[in-house]
């Protein structure tokens, strides 16, 4: 002590040395100190990520809303849908190249969806709602041999089945169309309306060549389809604001008044 006390140069460099191992005391402390923090610095940062997730998802489904909003606004309406109401759905699920496809949507009973509701896209019919979920539902594609859509052509009477017949992804028969029915090449297949699934006239396809059946009394028609199955994504639900008024008028047996 009197040696470091009374050199100067000694007690510089016990000062210095002094200050050495006290700084590598506190490293030390330090290290073993933000070690021990670590947890709780970790958990911080998952509830801060866990919240930056939430606000992302918050955001998402706000854009999802107003671009449905924009889709269904913006997709033209026909007149003959005009005592229709829809409901937009995105397309979670699809299958075009198996012998019976189904498609799989994001909405289901809460949000008004229930089985026998047709499915559209901006191009033509996607589909029948089959069975519903409380927020999914499933839909028996057009490209299922098990769905025969009611047609005609555009501007016609005469009225065939439309039916899958498993090749191609694209094309479409339609079928039992009486052998005096009138159609060319080009013209526009449409649903004939004789159901509360479609209205009548929501596009179909569009005739690509004449064929005879083996009964040579109708005829049978190709048909491309308008809808790109392959690409599908965002559809659209037609409510029929009169099914169940129609469903009840037909269940009801009308007896015949007895004569006075």
């Amino acid at each position: 002590m009197l040696l470091f006390r009374n050199s100067p140069y000694q007690h510089h460099v016990f000062l210095t040395s002094a200050n050495s191992v006290v700084s590598g005391v506190y490293s030390a402390s330090s290290s073993v100190t933000a070690y021990f923090n670590l947890k709780g610095i970790n958990e911080d940062l998952q509830r801060r990520n866990t919240d930056l997730e939430l606000e992302v998802l918050n955001l998402k489904r706000t854009i999802d809303f107003y671009r449905e909003k924009e889709y269904a606004d913006s997709v033209p309406v026909d007149s003959s849908l005009q005592r229709y109401s829809f409901i937009t759905a995105h397309v979670i699920n699809n299958t075009i190249t198996k012998s019976h496809n189904y498609i799989t949507l994001n909405k289901g009973t809460e949000d008004g969806l229930r089985p026998e509701m047709g499915v559209v896209d901006q191009n033509g019919v996607v589909g029948i709602v089959n069975v519903v979920g409380p927020h999914s539902a499933r839909v028996i594609s057009l490209l299922n041999p098990f769905l025969r859509l009611s047609c005609k052509v555009k501007g016609h009477n005469h009225v065939g089945s439309l039916v899958w017949q498993g090749n191609d992804y694209t094309y479409a028969i339609l079928e039992e169309l009486p052998r005096h029915a009138e159609f060319q090449n080009g013209d526009t297949i449409v649903t004939s309306g004789y159901s509360t699934v479609f209205p009548e006239g929501v596009p179909v396809g569009v005739v690509e060549e004449g064929m005879k059946e083996h009964d040579e009394n109708f005829y049978a028609l190709k048909v491309r389809l308008f809808t790109d199955f392959a690409t599908l994504s965002t559809v659209r639900v037609i409510r029929d604001e009169m099914t169940d008024e129609i469903n009840d008028l037909e269940k009801n047996t009308i007896q015949p008044t007895k004569k006075p």
